[in-house]
Protein backbone atom coordinates (compact mmCIF):
# COMPACT_ATOMS: atom_id res chain seq x y z
CA UNK A 1 0.00 0.00 0.00
CA UNK A 2 2.52 2.58 -1.10
CA UNK A 3 0.26 4.71 -3.32
CA UNK A 4 -1.15 7.66 -1.33
CA UNK A 5 -4.79 8.65 -1.74
CA UNK A 6 -6.60 11.35 0.19
CA UNK A 7 -10.38 11.03 0.41
CA UNK A 8 -12.75 13.93 1.08
CA UNK A 9 -16.27 12.62 1.52
CA UNK A 10 -19.50 13.62 3.19
CA UNK A 11 -23.18 14.36 2.57
CA UNK A 12 -24.42 16.58 -0.22
CA UNK A 13 -24.03 20.34 0.38
CA UNK A 14 -21.40 19.81 3.09
CA UNK A 15 -18.73 21.67 1.12
CA UNK A 16 -16.73 18.75 -0.31
CA UNK A 17 -15.83 20.52 -3.54
CA UNK A 18 -14.49 23.64 -1.85
CA UNK A 19 -12.64 21.57 0.77
CA UNK A 20 -11.02 19.34 -1.88
CA UNK A 21 -9.96 22.33 -3.98
CA UNK A 22 -8.44 24.10 -0.98
CA UNK A 23 -6.59 20.91 -0.06
CA UNK A 24 -5.36 20.39 -3.63
CA UNK A 25 -3.93 23.91 -3.73
CA UNK A 26 -2.07 23.24 -0.48
CA UNK A 27 -0.50 19.91 -1.45
CA UNK A 28 -0.09 20.14 -5.24
CA UNK A 29 -3.01 17.81 -5.77
CA UNK A 30 -5.61 16.95 -8.40
CA UNK A 31 -9.18 15.87 -7.79
CA UNK A 32 -10.90 12.65 -8.84
CA UNK A 33 -14.67 13.02 -8.55
CA UNK A 34 -16.62 10.30 -6.77
CA UNK A 35 -20.08 11.50 -7.77
CA UNK A 36 -22.40 9.17 -9.67
CA UNK A 37 -24.21 12.01 -11.47
CA UNK A 38 -21.37 14.39 -12.33
CA UNK A 39 -19.99 11.81 -14.75
CA UNK A 40 -22.78 12.75 -17.19
CA UNK A 41 -22.25 15.45 -19.79
CA UNK A 42 -24.74 18.34 -19.96
CA UNK A 43 -26.01 17.70 -16.43
CA UNK A 44 -24.39 20.60 -14.60
CA UNK A 45 -26.67 22.71 -12.45
CA UNK A 46 -28.69 19.90 -10.90
CA UNK A 47 -25.58 17.86 -10.04
CA UNK A 48 -23.78 20.86 -8.48
CA UNK A 49 -20.90 20.24 -10.87
CA UNK A 50 -18.09 22.73 -10.17
CA UNK A 51 -17.70 25.51 -12.72
CA UNK A 52 -14.33 26.43 -14.22
CA UNK A 53 -14.23 29.43 -11.88
CA UNK A 54 -14.96 27.27 -8.84
CA UNK A 55 -12.21 24.80 -9.81
CA UNK A 56 -9.63 27.61 -9.37
CA UNK A 57 -7.30 25.98 -11.87
CA UNK A 58 -7.24 22.61 -10.09
CA UNK A 59 -7.58 19.70 -12.56
CA UNK A 60 -10.70 17.58 -12.01
CA UNK A 61 -11.06 14.04 -13.30
CA UNK A 62 -14.18 11.88 -13.83
CA UNK A 63 -16.44 14.80 -14.78
CA UNK A 64 -18.38 14.95 -18.07
CA UNK A 65 -17.09 11.59 -19.26
CA UNK A 66 -20.22 9.80 -20.54
CA UNK A 67 -23.44 10.37 -22.44
CA UNK A 68 -26.85 10.08 -20.79
CA UNK A 69 -27.60 7.09 -23.02
CA UNK A 70 -24.61 5.06 -21.80
CA UNK A 71 -25.35 2.38 -19.20
CA UNK A 72 -22.46 3.37 -16.92
CA UNK A 73 -21.41 0.80 -14.32
CA UNK A 74 -19.40 0.91 -11.14
CA UNK A 75 -16.88 -1.41 -12.82
CA UNK A 76 -16.26 1.21 -15.51
CA UNK A 77 -16.01 3.93 -12.89
CA UNK A 78 -13.48 1.88 -10.93
CA UNK A 79 -11.31 1.27 -13.99
CA UNK A 80 -11.35 4.91 -15.11
CA UNK A 81 -10.72 6.22 -11.60
CA UNK A 82 -7.73 3.90 -11.15
CA UNK A 83 -6.33 5.20 -14.46
CA UNK A 84 -6.85 8.82 -13.39
CA UNK A 85 -5.11 8.21 -10.06
CA UNK A 86 -2.17 6.51 -11.79
CA UNK A 87 -1.88 9.45 -14.19
CA UNK A 88 -1.87 11.95 -11.33
CA UNK A 89 0.79 10.00 -9.45
CA UNK A 90 2.94 9.70 -12.61
CA UNK A 91 3.11 13.48 -12.83
CA UNK A 92 4.24 13.89 -9.25
CA UNK A 93 0.88 15.16 -8.00
CA UNK A 94 -1.26 13.93 -5.10
CA UNK A 95 -4.66 12.37 -5.94
CA UNK A 96 -7.69 13.48 -3.93
CA UNK A 97 -10.83 11.36 -4.26
CA UNK A 98 -13.75 13.66 -3.47
CA UNK A 99 -17.48 13.04 -3.51
CA UNK A 100 -20.52 11.66 -1.80
CA UNK A 101 -21.21 8.41 -3.67
CA UNK A 102 -19.97 5.92 -1.11
CA UNK A 103 -20.26 2.91 -3.40
CA UNK A 104 -17.96 4.57 -5.92
CA UNK A 105 -15.44 5.40 -3.19
CA UNK A 106 -15.40 1.80 -1.95
CA UNK A 107 -14.99 0.56 -5.52
CA UNK A 108 -11.77 2.57 -5.76
CA UNK A 109 -10.17 1.90 -2.40
CA UNK A 110 -11.08 -1.81 -2.11
CA UNK A 111 -9.67 -4.03 -4.84
CA UNK A 112 -13.01 -5.60 -5.74
CA UNK A 113 -13.08 -7.57 -9.00
CA UNK A 114 -16.38 -6.47 -10.54
CA UNK A 115 -15.60 -8.20 -13.83
CA UNK A 116 -15.26 -11.54 -12.08
CA UNK A 117 -18.51 -10.90 -10.21
CA UNK A 118 -20.40 -10.10 -13.42
CA UNK A 119 -19.09 -13.24 -15.14
CA UNK A 120 -20.20 -15.39 -12.21
CA UNK A 121 -23.80 -14.19 -12.37
CA UNK A 122 -26.24 -16.84 -13.49
CA UNK A 123 -28.84 -16.43 -16.20
CA UNK A 124 -31.45 -16.70 -13.45
CA UNK A 125 -29.95 -13.77 -11.55
CA UNK A 126 -29.79 -11.67 -14.70
CA UNK A 127 -33.43 -12.49 -15.44
CA UNK A 128 -34.47 -11.46 -11.94
CA UNK A 129 -32.60 -8.18 -12.22
CA UNK A 130 -34.33 -7.41 -15.50
CA UNK A 131 -37.70 -8.30 -13.95
CA UNK A 132 -37.16 -6.02 -10.96
CA UNK A 133 -36.02 -3.19 -13.20
CA UNK A 134 -39.19 -3.63 -15.25
CA UNK A 135 -41.25 -3.40 -12.06
CA UNK A 136 -39.52 -0.13 -11.23
CA UNK A 137 -40.39 1.36 -14.61
CA UNK A 138 -43.99 0.18 -14.30
CA UNK A 139 -44.71 1.03 -10.67
CA UNK A 140 -42.00 3.57 -9.82
CA UNK A 141 -38.60 3.31 -8.15
CA UNK A 142 -40.09 3.54 -4.65
CA UNK A 143 -41.99 0.30 -5.29
CA UNK A 144 -38.95 -1.95 -5.62
CA UNK A 145 -36.93 0.04 -3.07
CA UNK A 146 -39.62 -0.73 -0.48
CA UNK A 147 -39.23 -4.42 -1.33
CA UNK A 148 -35.49 -4.14 -0.68
CA UNK A 149 -36.05 -2.38 2.63
CA UNK A 150 -38.24 -5.27 3.73
CA UNK A 151 -35.77 -7.97 2.61
CA UNK A 152 -32.56 -6.19 3.66
CA UNK A 153 -33.05 -3.00 5.74
CA UNK A 154 -29.32 -2.19 5.74
CA UNK A 155 -29.04 -2.39 1.96
CA UNK A 156 -32.28 -0.43 1.67
CA UNK A 157 -30.80 2.32 3.79
CA UNK A 158 -27.48 2.41 1.91
CA UNK A 159 -28.68 2.14 -1.69
CA UNK A 160 -30.38 5.21 -3.13
CA UNK A 161 -33.92 4.48 -4.43
CA UNK A 162 -33.07 6.03 -7.81
CA UNK A 163 -30.23 3.56 -8.36
CA UNK A 164 -32.58 1.07 -10.05
CA UNK A 165 -29.76 -1.14 -11.31
CA UNK A 166 -28.26 -1.58 -7.85
CA UNK A 167 -31.61 -2.05 -6.11
CA UNK A 168 -32.56 -4.70 -8.68
CA UNK A 169 -29.24 -6.47 -8.22
CA UNK A 170 -29.62 -6.49 -4.42
CA UNK A 171 -33.15 -7.89 -4.65
CA UNK A 172 -32.05 -10.60 -7.09
CA UNK A 173 -29.17 -11.57 -4.79
CA UNK A 174 -31.49 -11.76 -1.75
CA UNK A 175 -34.05 -13.87 -3.61
CA UNK A 176 -31.56 -16.34 -5.04
CA UNK A 177 -29.33 -16.82 -2.01
CA UNK A 178 -31.68 -16.16 0.87
CA UNK A 179 -28.94 -13.95 2.30
CA UNK A 180 -28.67 -10.21 2.85
CA UNK A 181 -26.99 -8.26 0.06
CA UNK A 182 -25.47 -5.99 2.73
CA UNK A 183 -23.64 -9.00 4.19
CA UNK A 184 -22.28 -9.76 0.72
CA UNK A 185 -20.97 -6.20 0.50
CA UNK A 186 -19.31 -6.57 3.89
CA UNK A 187 -17.31 -9.55 2.62
CA UNK A 188 -16.17 -7.49 -0.37
CA UNK A 189 -14.61 -5.01 2.05
CA UNK A 190 -12.30 -7.78 3.21
CA UNK A 191 -10.35 -7.21 0.00
CA UNK A 192 -6.95 -5.66 0.53
CA UNK A 193 -6.84 -1.87 0.32
CA UNK A 194 -5.35 -0.79 -2.98
CA UNK A 195 -4.05 2.56 -1.71
CA UNK A 196 -2.57 4.10 1.40
CA UNK A 197 -5.67 6.08 2.23
CA UNK A 198 -6.43 8.99 4.53
CA UNK A 199 -10.24 9.01 4.73
CA UNK A 200 -11.85 12.26 5.85
CA UNK A 201 -15.61 12.80 6.19
CA UNK A 202 -17.01 16.31 6.43
CA UNK A 203 -19.62 16.89 9.10
CA UNK A 204 -21.78 19.70 10.44
CA UNK A 205 -24.90 20.03 12.60
CA UNK A 206 -27.87 18.64 10.70
CA UNK A 207 -29.95 21.79 11.02
CA UNK A 208 -27.18 23.79 9.34
CA UNK A 209 -26.74 21.15 6.62
CA UNK A 210 -30.47 21.17 5.92
CA UNK A 211 -30.54 24.96 5.66
CA UNK A 212 -27.62 24.81 3.21
CA UNK A 213 -29.53 22.23 1.17
CA UNK A 214 -32.65 24.39 1.13
CA UNK A 215 -30.72 27.46 0.03
CA UNK A 216 -28.68 25.58 -2.57
CA UNK A 217 -31.89 24.27 -4.13
CA UNK A 218 -33.19 27.83 -4.52
CA UNK A 219 -29.84 28.89 -6.00
CA UNK A 220 -29.96 26.01 -8.51
CA UNK A 221 -33.50 26.92 -9.51
CA UNK A 222 -32.57 30.56 -10.02
CA UNK A 223 -29.45 29.53 -11.96
CA UNK A 224 -31.62 27.82 -14.56
CA UNK A 225 -32.23 24.24 -13.40
CA UNK A 226 -35.52 23.89 -15.28
CA UNK A 227 -33.99 25.43 -18.40
CA UNK A 228 -31.19 22.85 -18.20
CA UNK A 229 -33.75 20.04 -17.89
CA UNK A 230 -35.75 21.44 -20.81
CA UNK A 231 -32.61 21.40 -22.98
CA UNK A 232 -31.91 17.80 -21.98
CA UNK A 233 -35.44 16.77 -22.94
CA UNK A 234 -35.08 18.54 -26.29
CA UNK A 235 -31.77 16.71 -26.84
CA UNK A 236 -33.51 13.38 -26.42
CA UNK A 237 -33.01 12.67 -22.72
CA UNK A 238 -36.03 10.48 -21.93
CA UNK A 239 -37.48 11.14 -18.44
CA UNK A 240 -37.30 7.35 -17.93
CA UNK A 241 -33.49 7.27 -18.18
CA UNK A 242 -31.72 6.68 -14.88
CA UNK A 243 -29.82 10.03 -14.96
CA UNK A 244 -33.13 11.86 -15.36
CA UNK A 245 -34.41 10.17 -12.21
CA UNK A 246 -31.83 12.06 -10.17
CA UNK A 247 -32.95 14.52 -7.52
CA UNK A 248 -33.75 17.87 -9.08
CA UNK A 249 -34.25 16.45 -12.56
CA UNK A 250 -37.35 14.32 -12.03
CA UNK A 251 -39.01 17.14 -10.04
CA UNK A 252 -38.15 19.62 -12.79
CA UNK A 253 -39.73 17.31 -15.38
CA UNK A 254 -42.93 17.31 -13.32
CA UNK A 255 -42.81 21.11 -13.13
CA UNK A 256 -42.37 21.36 -16.90
CA UNK A 257 -45.32 18.98 -17.32
CA UNK A 258 -47.44 21.17 -15.02
CA UNK A 259 -47.59 18.45 -12.36
CA UNK A 260 -45.86 20.74 -9.84
CA UNK A 261 -46.01 24.44 -9.22
CA UNK A 262 -42.68 26.21 -8.78
CA UNK A 263 -43.02 26.18 -5.00
CA UNK A 264 -44.05 22.52 -4.97
CA UNK A 265 -41.09 21.54 -7.16
CA UNK A 266 -38.59 23.42 -5.00
CA UNK A 267 -40.03 21.93 -1.82
CA UNK A 268 -39.92 18.42 -3.31
CA UNK A 269 -36.27 18.83 -4.33
CA UNK A 270 -35.37 20.17 -0.89
CA UNK A 271 -37.10 17.28 0.88
CA UNK A 272 -35.59 14.62 -1.39
CA UNK A 273 -32.12 16.13 -0.98
CA UNK A 274 -32.43 16.27 2.81
CA UNK A 275 -33.49 12.61 2.82
CA UNK A 276 -30.53 11.74 0.60
CA UNK A 277 -28.11 13.61 2.87
CA UNK A 278 -29.42 11.69 5.86
CA UNK A 279 -28.82 8.39 4.05
CA UNK A 280 -25.32 9.50 3.13
CA UNK A 281 -24.53 10.37 6.75
CA UNK A 282 -25.74 6.93 7.81
CA UNK A 283 -23.66 5.24 5.12
CA UNK A 284 -20.44 7.05 6.02
CA UNK A 285 -21.04 6.40 9.71
CA UNK A 286 -21.59 2.67 9.18
CA UNK A 287 -19.12 1.98 6.38
CA UNK A 288 -16.12 4.10 7.35
CA UNK A 289 -15.40 3.50 11.02
CA UNK A 290 -11.74 4.43 10.53
CA UNK A 291 -12.47 7.75 8.82
CA UNK A 292 -11.55 11.05 10.42
CA UNK A 293 -14.47 13.34 11.15
CA UNK A 294 -13.77 16.84 9.86
CA UNK A 295 -15.71 19.91 10.99
CA UNK A 296 -16.94 21.36 7.70
CA UNK A 297 -17.52 24.76 9.30
CA UNK A 298 -13.86 25.21 10.26
CA UNK A 299 -10.65 25.25 8.20
CA UNK A 300 -10.92 21.82 6.57
CA UNK A 301 -7.45 21.85 4.99
CA UNK A 302 -5.81 22.60 8.32
CA UNK A 303 -7.74 19.76 10.00
CA UNK A 304 -6.96 17.22 7.25
CA UNK A 305 -3.24 18.01 7.23
CA UNK A 306 -2.83 17.75 11.01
Amino acid sequence: MCIPLLIVAGPTASGKTAAAISLAKAINGEIVSADSMQVYRHMDIGTAKPTDEEKQGIPHHMLDIISHSHAFSVAEYQQLAHAAIADIISRGKTPILAGGTGFYINAVIYDTDFVQQDESESAEENALRVAYAAEAHEHGVAYIHEKLQQKDPIAGKNIHPNNIKRVARALAYCELTGKAFSAHNATQKAHKLRYNTAFCVLSMPREILYERINQRTITMWEAGLTEEVQRLLEQGFSPALQPMQAIGYKESVKFLNNQYTKDEAIAAIQQATRNYAKRQETWFRNQTQDARKIDALENTTEQILK
